[in-house]
């Protein structure tokens, strides 16, 4: 289906035209604590259950202001080999978002990985605005590059993944640990529909702010919650040094307001001579990734990644 010269999937434009029914507030317009309510309320009924592994558990590491709450999952009950970690950071525009509204994304990626994986339950803002994620997100990083006895494994690596404010924390936390290094190396980062610089002057800010779930309204609130010095790379990464980036797999979505975002940084990786695989989500929208009962195009969508990071993992040898 094409909408203004655009293609639409069939089932990304029912949900579109559902939503639009509803008559929803803007995020913008609800009090913070309800924002955050809805987002858990609404995942039964947009996302896929989540998936049973043998290994789920709740921690907390130090950080720069207290604990950081953790949550640990794996597939196997014990591993004797060294391994990849992959450390996963929420989206919700550094303002929504927890634990528990990714955790059905959470035990997808670590069974198609059957790698361990990390989610870190950063500050959010407006009560604890920038850089308190950022610094979060590098604290958890590395603790965890240290093999804590929590985990119960040898960490041999860490993989960075994220999705939209996530996907921005994926690539700060991998160029933070690139200017100090950790007891580990970043093998690989994975942002998804990431927002690393500044999104108004793109054209698919302008085609796709308004009606494609990620709205222009809902990015000036976030923008405004974060409170971010537009100067500092944790801001925009597309700011930071690129040089020696380790492997890459970006992910955008055609219809995403962000998607001219995460193109231009894939592109600054690619000049950069960093091993890169692009995928852009044809007619799908920002969000999706945890839109998979709503949306079951993108279930395909999910395999794709989960391919892509396969790919570049055995391309390290």
């Amino acid at each position: 289906m094409n909408d203004n010269g655009h293609f639409v999937r069939d089932d990304v434009r029912a949900l579109l035209d559902l939503v639009a029914s509803l008559d929803r507030p803007e995020l913008s317009e609800q009090p913070i604590e309800e924002a955050r309510a809805g987002m858990l309320a609404m995942a039964p009924m947009i996302d896929l259950p989540p998936l049973d592994l043998p290994v789920i558990r709740d921690l907390a590491c130090p950080g720069p202001a207290g604990d950081i709450p953790l949550r640990f999952y794996d597939t196997r009950p014990t591993r004797e080999a060294a391994c990849p970690l992959l450390l996963f950071f929420h989206g919700g525009g550094f303002v929504v978002g927890n634990l528990d509204s990714h955790h059905a994304l959470c035990t997808e990626l670590a069974t198609g990985m059957d790698l361990p994986l990390l989610a870190v339950d950063y500050r959010l803002a407006p009560e604890h605005p920038f850089p308190a994620a950022p610094d979060d997100c590098e604290a958890a990083a590395r603790w965890a590059a240290k093999s804590p006895h929590e985990l119960g494994i040898k960490v041999s690596g860490l993989i960075p993944i994220g999705d939209s404010a996530g996907g921005n924390l994926a690539i700060v936390t991998t160029q933070s640990l690139a200017e100090k290094e950790a007891m580990v190396p970043v093998v690989l980062q994975v942002p998804l529909y990431p927002l690393a610089d500044p999104v108004k002057p793109h054209r698919s800010y302008q085609d796709f702010g308004e009606g494609y779930f990620l709205s222009a309204a809902g990015i000036e609130f976030f923008d405004q919650a974060y409170r971010a010095d537009p100067e500092d790379r944790r801001t925009y990464p597309i700011l930071g040094r690129h040089e020696g980036t380790p492997p890459t797999v970006v992910m955008t979505a055609g219809l995403d307001p962000l998607r001219d975002s995460g193109r231009r940084y894939a592109a600054h990786l690619i000049e950069a001579g960093t091993d890169v695989a692009y995928l852009e989500m044809r007619g799908s929208v920002h969000g999706w990734v945890n839109m998979r009962k709503a949306i079951p195009s993108t279930g395909k969508d999910l395999e794709d990644v989960i391919a892509a990071m396969k790919l570049m993992l055995r391309r390290l040898g």
